[in-house]
């Protein structure tokens, strides 16, 4: 397993190296952003993690950058703590976020999760009254018209349509679509929800999202 770093403090990125290299990890480190996405196009990594506020390219971008031609997983490590910070790591793409001062033991751990975590089915079509979502083309229509999603709003989405008729708790969707724990003071995925209900359900009669009032959502048909 290949783990590419991108992290600007030389300190930092050496004890990161060290540790993943001691786990028994294949480890490259980039100390900027530009660095980073070199070799990022030179190479096949299996995870990367990445710091936010870096010199070239900061991580917001970068990720934007990996997110066009990749679903390698990606951790934010960062001393950027806020809410709204997480909530846009997250939703931008990123499969798990950290903040700094952290503790390695528990990085380790998340890296392992999402290293062996495993891909979802490879169903070509999945259909719920007019919606159709295409996992391979990753193309989602509603009664022919075009919807564009974000890649973790495609996730959940896959995930909701995947399971109709079926309640999805917010601790299952934070596990399935952001790779972490449920932390009963972030609201990552009611917002989630919120703005994929504006793109598949808002401009149309039937809605397809439900809520189920103290226990999740569920996607399914109603009469």
């Amino acid at each position: 397993m290949k783990i590419l770093i991108v992290e600007d403090e030389a300190k930092i990125a050496d004890y990161l190296k060290k540790g993943f290299s001691e786990s028994g990890y294949s480890v490259e480190v980039a100390l900027d952003g530009r660095e980073g996405e070199y070799l990022i196009n030179e190479g096949q990594f299996d995870l990367i993690i990445l710091d936010i506020m870096l010199p070239g390219l900061n991580g917001w971008q970068l990720l934007e950058i990996i997110r066009r031609t990749s679903s390698t997983p990606v951790i934010f490590l960062t001393a950027r703590d806020a809410v709204e910070d997480k909530v846009r790591g997250l939703e931008q793409g990123a499969d798990d976020y950290l903040a700094k001062p952290f503790s390695f033991a528990e990085l380790l751990a998340r890296s392992r999760k999402l290293l062996q975590r495993a891909p979802l089915r490879e169903i070509t079509l999945y259909q719920l009254a007019d919606l159709q979502l295409e996992p391979l083309s990753r193309r989602v229509t509603r009664a022919g018209q075009r919807i564009e999603l974000t890649n973790k709003e495609f996730t959940l989405l896959q995930l909701l349509i995947s399971h109709q008729g079926e309640v999805m708790t917010r601790t299952y969707i934070a596990s399935q679509v952001w790779h972490m724990n449920f932390d009963s003071d972030t609201n990552v995925v009611d917002v989630a929800i919120r703005r994929l209900r504006a793109k598949i359900d808002e401009d149309f009669p039937v809605k397809l999202i439900h809520t189920m009032r103290g226990m999740g959502y569920v996607c399914e048909l109603r009469s």
